[in-house]
């Protein structure tokens, strides 16, 4: 505890640094599965395939990735190097999801818009992406939680974030150290997920439950 007390500039610091690499990620993580989800649901001779690509993504293991992205003139000892990682994780997570939403739409409410004169770049916006809402949004939450952890790992390749809490504190044997990177990653977490739940109510207001009203029995009088 003393530690912690003692540290938290430090961890505030670093806090920060996580959670601006871990918010550029799932937000370009999420930017770049919409298309290419909308092609997997559109073209479904390429969904299998591009899906099957997709999630392989997530079975690199990091370190592997990381000297991957130098191929590409990526520095390896950069933040930059870390996020572009992280934003590849999130596209293998998030493609599923949105393909998955898309083709829970149903099939009458689509016709139904088209008829009314929707053409395909308005019906997505405003009857199919809305109504792909909550299993987008699930998957959505599933992807921020795993890029925040895994955001950690950057440590091992220079970067600063709450990972070097968990290096250091292991190195030094400072089991506080430790617990505190633990602590603050699940906070971030916690928090995230909570952002996430919250904009979804208010911007699909139509996915909360209805409780049903109570219908009140005619008393019945007898003489």
């Amino acid at each position: 505890m003393n530690w912690v007390l003692d540290n938290l500039d430090l961890i505030g610091a670093l806090t920060v640094d996580h959670l601006r690499q871990s918010i550029i990620a799932i937000v370009a993580g999420f930017a770049l599965s919409v298309p290419i989800g909308w092609a997997a649901f559109r073209y479904t001779k390429l969904r299998g395939p591009v899906l099957t690509f997709i999630g392989l993504l997530y079975t690199i293991p990091s370190f592997a990735l990381f000297a991957l992205l130098t191929l590409f003139g990526v520095p390896y000892l950069s933040e930059l190097n870390l996020v572009v990682a992280l934003t590849i994780y999130a596209v293998a997570i998030m493609t599923r999801s949105v393909t998955d939403g898309l083709a829970s739409v149903d099939a009458v409410t689509r016709s139904a818009a088209v008829a009314v004169g929707f053409g395909s770049w308005r019906r997505f916006w405003t009857v199919d992406f809305p109504l792909a809402g909550p299993v987008v949004l699930s998957g959505l939450r599933v992807t921020a939680m795993s890029t925040i952890s895994l955001a950690t790992v950057g440590a091992l390749i220079g970067v600063e974030n709450l990972g070097y809490l968990f290096t250091n504190g292991s190195q030094r044997r400072i089991i506080a150290e430790v617990f505190a990177g633990v602590v603050a990653v699940v906070i971030i977490a916690l928090v995230i997920d909570a952002l996430l739940m919250l904009a979804g109510r208010a911007l699909m207001p139509w996915t909360r439950r209805t409780m049903p009203r109570r219908v009140t029995q005619p008393r019945v009088v007898t003489a």
